[in-house]
């Protein structure tokens, strides 16, 4: 099937939707589990004018008819970027408000700290056969490109996968909500975080005028991400590229989504060549004295001191002390800038490890190993 013939940019796939559908960990999973956040503010160009589709209304009517911050955002996409009004009424008329989103939201409010062997059970959801099979097959049919972005970004292959796998397992698990249907319902109907989600559907309006296209069209998780790495808006604005040189940025497609995830961590400082992590051999009891987080920073001599080394040689500068809740006990490691760089995408010391170790099952996976 021609994508391009289908939707140019935004490729609707009748997948299942997210979690028990598709899944995004940035919501779920039984480490911490944060909303996804976007680190920086957006690219917007400085045009006026409309996004695609045919929308025209003088007034809004439908779901969100009614809603005050539903006109304030109005007021505001026409005050500061130039839109026009009717069309703006036109698109959030019939955009649909979605109670399963609010509903889910909300279940997966972290409100307890993690259970004892909660790193064992996350674990077991993304390093399994299916992920790993269908990592090893994604490289070998893209293997040119995963060299190419490795060579431009200086970002190993496998933690680009890592982050496709744990994502969308390769596009499997893209999500089936539409994106303009979720941002508003959280944007216009979800208080908590409606000041976030407010900022991510102004970045959909702004991408889907940059492209061209028609803000309605892109479907993915019921949070509002879209593509194999599963990017909010904001982060397409600021990180997509094209990759594949056709003039679109398509994070549908596999050559552009590779480039993308790789832009995203040298953006963040990814480190050419270093290590992610070491597992840590721990004596005695004075490791009890330290704070354990993907955030912590020490010096390897200060580790040492309270009886945390490293297993691998190498000469990190400020590394991280990190600890998992196994079935039987806490394991330790130390994490290095690179670890805190996959930190960027989802911040969660459980995420990131599950990309690292995704990213390495999958490359022992297609060396044969």
């Amino acid at each position: 099937m021609n994508m391009r013939l289908l939707w140019v940019f935004f490729v609707t796939l009748p997948l299942y939707a997210f979690l028990g559908c598709s899944q995004h960990v940035s919501q779920v999973g039984s480490g911490p589990v944060p909303v996804p956040v976007s680190p920086v503010k957006p690219v917007i160009r400085d045009v006026a004018g409309d996004a695609g589709g045919n929308y025209h209304a003088q007034r809004l009517s439908g779901d969100f008819a009614g809603y005050p911050a539903a006109e304030r955002f109005v007021d505001k996409m026409v005050a500061q970027h130039g839109f026009s009004r009717e069309y703006l009424y036109g698109l959030l008329s019939q955009a649909q408000r979605k109670e399963w989103t609010i509903e889910y939201m909300n279940k997966e409010r972290p409100t307890t700290k993690p259970k004892p062997g909660g790193w064992t059970r996350y674990r077991a959801k993304f390093l399994d056969d299916r992920h790993i099979s269908a990592g090893a097959s994604f490289w070998a049919r893209h293997a040119s490109v995963l060299q190419r972005a490795s060579q431009e970004y200086g970002v190993s292959p496998e933690h680009i996968l890592g982050i496709m796998g744990v994502e969308t397992i390769y596009g499997a698990n893209l999500g089936n909500h539409r994106i303009i249907d979720a941002l508003s319902t959280l944007a216009f109907d979800y208080p908590r975080r409606a000041e976030y989600f407010e900022s991510e559907l102004e970045s959909l309006l702004i991408m889907s005028r940059n492209e061209r296209q028609d803000p309605s069209r892109p479907k993915g998780s019921f949070a509002g991400a879209m593509g194999l790495g599963q990017f909010m808006p904001s982060s397409f604005l600021k990180y997509a590229v094209d990759f594949n040189g056709d003039g679109l940025k398509d994070l549908w497609d596999p050559e552009d989504a590779i480039g993308s995830i790789a832009n995203y961590f040298s953006e963040f400082g990814w480190r050419p060549g270093e290590p992610v992590v070491s597992p840590a051999e721990v004596q005695g009891n004075q490791i009890e004295g330290l704070t354990a987080g993907f955030d912590t920073k020490y010096s390897l001599a200060t580790l040492a001191s309270y009886g945390v080394r490293p297993t691998l040689n190498f000469p990190g500068d400020e590394v991280s002390l990190l600890k998992l809740s196994v079935t039987n006990g806490d394991d330790y490691y130390v994490g290095y800038p690179n670890f805190y760089v996959i930190t960027r995408y989802n911040h969660s010391t459980y995420y990131a490890m599950a990309v690292h170790q995704l990213g390495q099952a999958i490359k022992q996976r297609y060396q044969g190993r």
